[in-house]
């Protein structure tokens, strides 16, 4: 009797305590509360939302969101060590943000170093669970790059899959001018 007592309080405890508690992760709070920041990324607003991110880091400096939205900022604007060093904080912060490993990728594309950017292309393909083409089309250049063909043609041909255009421009140029994709 004691035993389904003390069972049936445990299990009272477990189902309370789960309502009770946060399931927010930290990402999810940041993007709540730096909504307007990224409101001005997705305006393509580059220099205002870098003040604003550089604000915020300085209030939030634990916050991965805010080194990769500048890190995001850094990198269209040009700045590809700035960008990488912002996002490779970022991604020590939380490594589960899926475009902080597109965006490093790019930089490190940028700063010729491709098979560094290929991993970073990668684990960016894993963690958008292969929906993303703009992912899968970055790995592929990567690859080209890497002289890897074959992988980067499956690749351009999975993204064209997705949706992606510039996918299939780039398999009608050399070395993919022969493939035929419907």
């Amino acid at each position: 009797m004691e035993v389904a007592l003390i069972g049936f309080f445990f299990i009272f405890y477990l189902v309370v305590r789960y309502f009770v508690i946060d399931h927010d992760t930290q990402a999810e709070k940041d993007r709540l509360r730096f909504a307007e920041g990224i409101t001005l990324v997705q305006f393509h607003r580059y220099d205002e939302a870098f003040a604003y991110f550089d604000q915020a880091i300085k209030q939030n400096p634990k916050s991965s969101l805010a080194f990769a939205y500048r890190g995001k900022c850094h990198l269209r604007n040009e700045n590809a060590y700035s960008a990488l060093f912002d996002l490779t904080v970022a991604l020590s912060l939380d490594n589960t943000i899926p475009d902080s490993y597109l965006d490093k990728g790019i930089a490190l594309y940028q700063l010729n170093q491709f098979g560094e950017a290929f991993k970073e292309f990668d684990k960016a393909v894993w963690y958008f669970r292969g929906q993303q083409p703009d992912a899968i089309r970055w790995r592929a250049m990567a690859r080209m790059q890497l002289d890897q063909y074959g992988p980067a043609q499956k690749d351009l041909i999975r993204a064209i899959e997705l949706g992606d255009e510039n996918s299939a421009y780039l398999l009608k140029q050399p070395p993919f001018s022969n493939v035929i994709y419907s």
